[in-house]
C-alpha cells in the first residue's frame, strides 16, 4: 500500500513540468495571435475597430480551439478586454461623438448583453432538464428497457443504443452529458458479458461495435433536434443575428427529419457490414439489463412528473412558439420542477456544467453579435460575394456547405467552429444573387452534429468514446472518414432536395 501511494504521488509530479509548459505555451498562444492581427494594417473598406475587434475575436478563438483555460473564462476575458479598450475595438468616431453617449455604460451594456439573449436561457433550461432525467433516472430506465428487450443479438443491441440516445437527444442539450452521464456508464458494462475486453483483441468480439455505434448516434441525433446540441442553440442565436431568420423547433426538425430518420434506420445495420461484430448472439445482456431495472424498482412518482413536463415542454416548442417564449417555457418546467420536488434548487445552484455553458455561451453571442455591430460581418460579406461572383446559387451553397464542414478538421470544439465560422459563411451566402436563405441557414445548422464524426476530437462525445480503448486510432479515423463522407453526401443528395421543396 505504501509503495502504491509513493507511485501515485511520484508519477504526476514528473509529468508536471511538460504539462506546465505546454499550458503557458497554450495560454500564450491566443494572445500572440491577437497582438499580430492587430498590427496588421487595417485592410482596405474595413474601419480599424471594426479590425481590432476582429484581432481580439480570433484570439479567442484559438484560446477556445487549445483551451488552456476554460471556455467560459476564455469567453468571459474576451469581453472584458474589448469592453475595458471599446474606444478603440468597439464603437465608431460617430458613435462616440453623439453628445448622449456614455462610453463606460455603453460598454458594460455590451459586455452583458450575450446573457439577456433568450437562446443562452434555453440552453440553461434544456441542461437542467437533463439533470432531471439524472437525478430521476428516467434516462437509465429507458436505455436498460431497449437492452433488455433488444439485447440479446448484436445488431439490435446497436439499434437499442440508438434509439436509447434519440429518445433522450430532445432534452438533453450536451451530446457529451448524454453519452458520458447516460449511455457510455450502461453500454460500458456489456461488452465484458461477451468477453470483449479494452485494449485488447477481444475487443473486436463486440466491444468496438458498441462504441462506434454510439458515438454516431450520438452525432446523428445531435443534428435531428435542435435541442439535442448546445451549439445548435448558439448557432440559431447567430443565424438571426446575421441574417435575420428565426428558425424554431420544429422547422429544424421537419428540415433533417428525413436524412435523420433514415440515418437512425440504417447506420447500426451499417456499422455491422463495415466494423462486424464477432459475437453475433448473447443471452447474458438483457439477463444483466432486467437485473438492472430490478434494481430500479417500478416508475417513481418524479420520473412520471418528470415525462409529463418535458413533454409539455416539447408540445410548446413546437407548437406554442407564438404564445409562448422557448426560454420562457422552459423555465416555467424549471420551476415547476421545483415546486413538486422533482429537482431541489441545491440541483439547480450546484449544477456547475449549466452554469458554465451558460456564462460561456452567454460571451460568444456578445462576441459575435460585436463582428455584426462593428461591421466586420458586412464587410466579409462584400468581400467573399466578389470571390463568388458569377456562381449559381445551388453550386455556392454546395461549396460553401462543403468548406463549413470540412473546416470542422481544424476544430476540437463544434462551438468553436460554429462561433467562428457560421456568421462568415452566412453572410457570404447572403451577398449571392438568387440565394434560398432560408435552406442554405438549414442546411448549415444542421451539418453540426454529423460533422462530428469526422475525427477522435470532432464533438464532445468522442473522446469519451475513443478513450474507451474499445476504438483504435487507425480504426476510428477510418470509419470516421468512411461515415462522414456518407454523412455529407447525404445532406447534399438527400436534404438539400427536401429542405428546398420545403422552403
Amino acid at each position: 500500500m505504501k509503495e502504491t501511494a509513493k507511485t501515485s504521488v511520484t508519477k504526476p509530479a514528473s509529468k508536471a513540468p511538460g504539462g506546465k509548459k505546454n499550458r503557458l505555451l497554450f495560454m500564450f498562444l491566443p494572445v500572440l495571435v491577437a497582438v499580430l492581427l492587430l498590427l496588421v494594417p487595417t485592410p482596405e473598406g474595413l474601419q480599424p475597430y471594426a479590425w481590432h475587434f476582429f484581432a481580439i475575436f480570433v484570439g479567442v478563438i484559438v484560446g477556445l480551439i487549445f483551451e488552456p483555460l476554460p471556455g467560459a473564462v476564455i469567453g468571459l476575458t474576451g469581453v472584458v478586454v474589448i469592453a475595458l479598450f471599446s474606444q478603440w475595438l468597439l464603437f465608431s468616431p460617430d458613435e462616440m461623438a453623439a453628445p448622449k453617449f456614455k462610453m463606460a455604460a455603453a460598454s458594460f451594456k455590451w459586455a452583458v448583453s450575450g446573457f439577456g439573449n433568450s437562446t443562452v436561457w434555453l440552453i440553461f433550461g434544456a441542461f437542467m432538464f437533463a439533470a432531471g432525467y439524472d437525478k430521476t433516472q428516467f434516462g437509465r430506465r429507458l436505455a436498460l428497457i431497449l437492452v433488455k428487450y433488444l439485447g440479446r443479438r448484436s445488431l439490435t443491441l446497436g439499434y437499442a443504443i440508438t434509439l436509447a440516445d434519440l429518445l433522450l437527444a430532445p432534452f438533453t442539450p450536451s451530446n457529451t452529458a448524454r453519452s458520458g452521464g447516460t449511455i457510455y456508464p450502461i453500454i460500458a458494462n456489456l461488452p465484458p458479458l461477451y468477453g470483449s475486453k479494452p485494449n485488447d483483441p477481444s475487443a473486436r468480439r463486440i466491444g468496438s461495435y458498441l462504441m462506434w455505434v454510439a458515438i454516431t448516434a450520438a452525432c446523428i441525433t445531435s443534428s435531428m433536434f435542435l435541442s439535442a446540441l448546445a451549439p445548435n442553440l448558439l448557432a440559431l442565436a447567430l443565424v438571426k443575428s446575421t441574417v435575420g431568420i428565426a428558425i424554431s423547433w420544429g422547422t429544424w426538425f421537419m428540415a433533417f427529419l428525413p436524412l435523420g430518420v433514415l440515418l437512425i434506420l440504417i447506420m447500426p445495420l451499417l456499422a455491422y457490414w463495415l466494423y462486424p461484430p464477432e459475437v453475433k448472439i448473447n443471452d447474458e445482456v438483457p439477463r444483466w439489463a432486467s437485473e438492472e431495472l430490478a434494481k430500479l424498482g417500478r416508475l417513481s412518482r418524479n420520473e412520471i412528473l418528470l415525462l409529463v413536463f418535458v413533454c409539455c415542454a416539447l408540445m410548446m416548442w413546437i407548437f406554442a412558439a407564438s404564445w409562448i417564449e422557448p426560454a420562457m417555457a422552459a423555465l416555467l418546467v424549471i420551476t415547476l420542477m421545483l415546486w413538486t420536488g422533482v429537482l431541489e434548487w441545491s440541483d439547480i445552484t450546484g449544477n456547475k456544467a449549466a452554469w458554465n455553458t451558460f456564462v460561456w455561451f452567454a460571451t460568444l453571442v456578445a462576441l459575435a453579435g460585436g463582428l455584426s455591430s462593428t461591421g466586420f460581418i458586412s464587410w466579409l460579406g462584400k468581400e467573399g460575394g466578389a470571390l463568388m461572383s458569377g456562381i449559381s446559387p445551388g453550386t455556392a451553397t454546395i461549396v460553401l456547405l462543403l468548406a463549413f464542414y470540412l473546416l470542422h478538421y481544424l476544430f476540437a470544439s463544434t462551438t468553436a467552429h460554429t462561433t467562428a465560422l457560421l456568421p462568415a459563411v452566412l453572410t457570404i451566402g447572403s451577398t449571392i444573387p438568387g440565394m434560398n436563405m432560408q435552406v442554405f441557414c438549414l442546411l448549415l445548422v444542421t451539418s453540426l452534429g454529423v460533422m462530428g464524426i469526422i475525427t477522435p476530437y470532432g464533438t464532445g462525445p468522442s473522446p469519451i468514446y475513443y478513450g474507451s480503448g474499445y476504438l483504435p486510432t487507425k480504426d476510428y479515423w477510418r470509419l470516421g472518414t468512411i461515415f462522414g463522407a456518407l454523412f455529407l453526401v447525404a445532406l447534399i443528395v438527400i436534404g438539400y432536395p427536401w429542405m428546398s421543396m420545403m422552403f
